[in-house]
């Protein structure tokens, strides 16, 4: 399917249907809260929406989702908004602790680990396609795995949690 181009009429709900998954969860990874990612998610369709792009591929509508959800991450994050806002509560609904404790253990990773652990793990990218996405050589994607997987292992271990 490389190289052909998508139908310029693709269904918008069937773009968003395909995406929506993937959109929301790097979104919340991204920004820790369910109603920070709802924002987020809403602002990369509504882009979606205006500018209408013709994509070449599966792979080249999934890479412009991502990089258009971590562009809208970015600018979320970097609002006054955001930084002038509160810590989240303890109490976070996952179905299991251990759940709850990767999560925590996760948003204590600086944006740049946490990104590459949710492209790697969640959403099953490779590094050359994480390369890609977070505009990074994949040497430095295969580096910052590393460093992030060490430093999950330490808060772990300092926490004595059992996975």
């Amino acid at each position: 399917m490389m190289g052909q181009r998508l139908p310029e009429n693709t269904d918008v709900e069937k773009v968003i249907e395909a995406c929506s998954d993937m959109v929301y969860r790097l979104a919340f990874a991204r920004t820790g809260t369910k109603q920070d990612a709802d924002d987020v998610y809403q602002e990369v369709f509504l882009r979606y929406l205006k500018k209408r792009p013709v994509f070449e591929s599966e792979e080249h509508r999934k890479a412009w989702m991502l990089r258009v959800t971590i562009n809208c991450s970015n600018s979320f994050l970097s609002s006054r908004w955001h930084r002038d806002r509160t810590e989240l509560p303890e109490d976070l609904p996952f179905e299991e602790k251990r759940q709850q404790d990767l999560y925590m253990e996760l948003q204590q990773l600086p944006v740049k680990y946490r990104d590459v652990i949710h492209l790697f793990y969640y959403e099953e990218l490779s590094v050359e396609e994480i390369g890609k996405a977070l505009r990074r050589k994949p040497s430095t994607v295969r580096t910052q795995l590393t460093r992030a997987r060490e430093m999950l292992r330490r808060f772990m271990k300092e926490e004595d949690y059992e996975f």
